[in-house]
């Protein structure tokens, strides 16, 4: 019998604005009851449709940095003018209970923990095109020109990263990259470095097992 180490992964899924991270975060966790995603702090300010606690935490410049000060970020970032960063202390509890925790962040604050969770599993997800993702830009609406040129630029600067990533998923149709990832998450499962203990048969059980089914 093999015993495997129950606590729960760390999936940690990066790509440029406008890939549809969040789309696929939520599509996922609607078939995977056992997923949790942690909620991220950011000083930039809500969005129309936004909920606070919902799709951020969203704080002032100043408590953000208080934050930083009391050590309570698994990492941070600045991103476009903007602090973004991961509350650190319920990942730990949800991993422990075997929960798998994603976290949907840039890729600055992604390769920060790469460094402090070795064991975090790294999906990058990629539009079809580059033209597909300047299409989803700019038909947000709710950003200017600048701004959609701006994070145009960014995206270009994020794939270059790409190779320090464990696997890249194209988000060409939203079911086909939940599919990939599970697939993923279930391929992870059984690495051979989570396994914690192996009961072996000696060669007298092996032997007595035989002949009792003859």
């Amino acid at each position: 019998m093999i015993k495997t180490k129950q606590i729960g992964s760390l999936i940690v899924l990066s790509g440029p604005s406008g890939s549809g991270k969040n789309t696929v975060c939520d599509a996922l966790l609607a078939k995977n009851h056992n997923c949790w995603e942690s909620i991220s702090c950011t000083s930039r300010s809500k969005r129309d449709q936004e909920i606070d606690g919902v799709q951020y935490y969203f704080l002032s410049k100043e408590e953000f940095e208080e934050k930083i000060k009391e050590n309570e970020f698994l990492e941070y970032a600045i991103y476009n003018g903007h602090y973004y960063g991961t509350p650190k202390k319920a990942i730990e509890e949800k991993r422990k209970q075997g929960i798998h925790v994603i976290l949907v962040i840039e890729v600055q604050g992604a390769l920060q923990i790469k460094e402090l969770v070795p064991d975090a599993i790294f999906i990058f997800l990629m539009p079809p095109s580059m033209d597909i993702l300047k299409q989803r830009l700019e038909g947000r609406g709710t950003e200017s020109k600048e701004k959609v040129l701006s994070r145009f630029k960014t995206a270009y600067q994020e794939i270059n990263e790409i190779s320090k990533y464990n696997y890249v998923v194209v988000n060409d149709e939203v079911e086909n990259a939940v599919s990939k990832i599970e697939s993923i998450l279930t391929a992870e499962m059984c690495r051979v470095d989570r396994i914690e203990d192996v009961d072996l048969y000696t060669k007298e059980e092996v032997l007595h097992e035989s002949l009792m089914q003859e």
